[in-house]
C-alpha cells in the first residue's frame, strides 16, 4: 500500500494517504498524540474506550472511487467526508469519532464535536445518518468550535427522539418540527437529512420532505459545520455541500478582468463561453479584490504537464504576487498520490495535493476556499488540500501570511500552457473575528 502523509513532507515513493484529527482547546491546535498503545486491565474488566485521535489510510483507488460526477461537481457540489478518511476535520472533546465501513461513527465519552476546518456560509448540506432509538445527535451549522448556546450562537439542527422537546430536524431552541410533515422516527436505519441554509432562511428536510421552516430575524454570519456527540451511537456517510450565492466571473468581452497585452500569452472566450489560456508566460487579472472567498471553477487541460493556476490575494498590479493554488493534473510515474508539480488544488509552495483527482484531457471541477490563514480546495469534489498559513504577516503572500484582500490572477505558466476556465464564480464571505472560540 502507498503511503501520503497529512502534511506534504512525505517520500514520494511509497505514499500513504493518512488523516489524523486534531484535539483542539479553544482555537488552537494541539500536537496530535502518537497512536494509541497496548491497553492491560485487571482479569475481567472492560478495557478503557480508545478516545485517542486515529490515523486512517486510503488507497489511490478508494479516493478516487469517490469522486462525485462532473455534473454534479459543475454546480458546485463536493465531498466532505471521502468515507476513508477525517482529511478536512478536527475534534473537538473527547469523544471516540472514528470511521467504521465507510461512515463516521461516534458512541462514548464526553460531548463534543467533530467540526470542519473551515467554516461556511451559505450552503446546501446533505448526509444520511443512523442513531439508535435513544441517541441525542444533531448537525450544528455557522457554529463557533464549541457552541455555548445554540439559541443565539448557531443553529442546532436536532437527531433525537420522538420524546424529545426537538425531535429529529427540529432546531433546537428556535423551531420545532412539524409534526404532521416528519416522517415516522426509525432506529438504526439509514435517512437523508438535507439542511439549506441561505441568509437568515434555513429549511431542513427528512426523507426528501421539508419539515422545518425557519427564518432568523437576526442571522448569523459564517461558521463552522459541526457533528455532534452528546448521547448514544450515530453514525454519518455522504456528507456533501454545494456553496450558494456565487457570482459569476466570466463574460464574452472579459469585462471584469484587466489583461496584459505586453505578456506573450492570451486569453480568449470560446464559443462555448470558456476562458482559453494559450501559450506564453501571462497573467488576467480581475478588477475586484477579495479575501476571504469561497469559489468554484470547471478546468480542462490540453496535456498532463500543462500548467496554469489561479492567484489570489495578490497584489494589484504585480506580476502574480500572490497566493497560487494550482491547476496541474500531472503526476509522477503514474502515481495518483505523487503530484509532479504541487498538483491541481495544492496551495503552490505551501501544500501539495494528497492527491491528483483531476481528469487528464477532459474537464475537472475546482472549489477553493479562502477564510483568513486557513486555504482548501476540493478537486472534483475530493478535498485536496487544507493548509494553515502560519508564517509571519508580509504585504507579499510569496514571502508571509496576507490576510488583506487583493485581486484574483489566471496563470498562463509558459509557451506550452494550454487550458481552459469555465463556470468561473466566487462569493465573498465574511471573516470570523479570531477571539474565544472561532478561528
Amino acid at each position: 500500500m502507498n503511503f501520503m502523509r497529512f502534511n506534504s513532507t512525505y517520500p514520494r515513493a511509497t505514499i500513504v494517504v493518512v488523516t489524523a484529527a486534531l484535539l483542539l482547546s479553544g482555537c488552537q491546535k494541539q500536537n496530535a498524540p502518537s497512536l494509541p498503545t497496548a491497553v492491560v486491565t485487571p482479569s475481567g474488566a472492560a478495557p478503557p474506550v480508545d478516545m485517542s485521535p486515529q490515523v486512517y489510510e486510503a488507497t489511490a483507488d478508494q479516493l478516487l472511487a469517490s469522486r462525485l460526477p462532473l455534473e454534479e461537481t459543475s454546480k458546485g457540489w463536493i465531498r466532505l467526508f471521502d468515507g476513508h478518511t477525517l482529511f478536512g476535520w478536527e475534534i473537538a472533546g473527547q469523544a471516540n469519532w472514528r470511521i467504521e465501513e465507510g461512515t463516521i461513527t461516534v458512541d462514548q465519552g464526553e460531548k463534543g464535536f467533530l467540526c470542519t476546518s473551515v467554516p461556511w456560509q451559505d450552503y446546501e448540506l446533505t448526509l444520511e445518518f443512523n442513531a439508535d432509538a435513544e441517541t441525542n445527535s444533531g448537525v450544528f451549522l455557522r457554529a463557533p468550535l464549541k457552541p455555548e448556546n445554540v439559541a443565539i450562537d448557531c443553529y442546532e439542527v436536532n437527531i433525537a427522539p420522538d420524546s424529545n422537546p426537538f425531535p429529529t430536524a427540529s432546531i433546537v431552541q428556535r423551531l420545532k418540527v412539524d409534526a404532521d410533515k416528519a416522517p415516522v422516527q426509525t432506529e438504526k436505519t439509514w435517512r437523508r437529512m438535507t439542511m439549506r441554509l441561505a441568509g437568515n432562511h434555513l429549511q431542513v428536510s427528512l426523507d426528501d420532505t421539508i419539515v422545518t421552516d425557519y427564518t432568523d430575524e437576526l442571522g448569523l454570519e459564517i461558521g463552522r459545520i459541526s457533528l455532534q456527540h452528546n448521547s448514544g451511537r450515530v453514525a454519518f456517510r455522504d456528507i456533501r455541500l454545494r456553496p450558494l450565492g456565487l457570482e459569476p466571473l466570466l463574460d464574452a468581452e472579459l469585462s471584469q478582468w484587466k489583461r496584459y497585452p505586453n505578456m506573450t500569452g492570451e486569453f480568449t472566450i470560446d464559443d462555448d463561453g470558456a476562458l482559453l489560456v494559450d501559450g506564453g508566460k501571462t497573467q488576467l487579472e480581475s478588477n475586484e479584490s477579495y479575501g476571504d472567498f469561497v469559489l468554484a471553477t470547471d478546468y480542462k487541460t490540453a496535456a498532463a504537464q500543462t500548467n496554469s493556476g489561479i492567484f489570489f490575494r495578490c497584489i494589484p498590479g504585480d506580476e502574480m504576487m500572490g497566493y497560487e493554488c494550482q491547476v496541474s493534473n500531472e503526476m509522477k510515474d503514474g502515481m495518483p498520490l505523487a503530484p509532479a508539480d504541487c498538483g491541481a488544488g495544492g496551495i503552490f509552495r505551501r501544500q501539495d495535493a494528497r492527491i491528483i483527482a483531476g481528469n487528464i484531457d477532459d474537464w475537472s471541477s475546482l472549489v477553493l476556499v479562502a477564510h483568513g490563514p486557513h486555504f482548501a480546495a476540493w478537486v472534483n469534489g475530493i478535498q485536496v488540500s487544507d493548509i494553515q498559513d502560519t508564517r509571519a504577516a508580509d504585504a507579499n503572500p510569496r514571502k508571509g501570511l496576507r490576510l488583506d484582500p487583493g485581486t484574483l490572477m489566471i496563470q498562463g505558466h509558459d509557451a506550452t500552457t494550454k487550458a481552459w476556465f469555465r463556470n468561473l464564480a466566487i462569493r465573498e464571505t465574511v471573516r470570523l473575528r479570531l477571539s474565544g472560540n472561532t478561528k
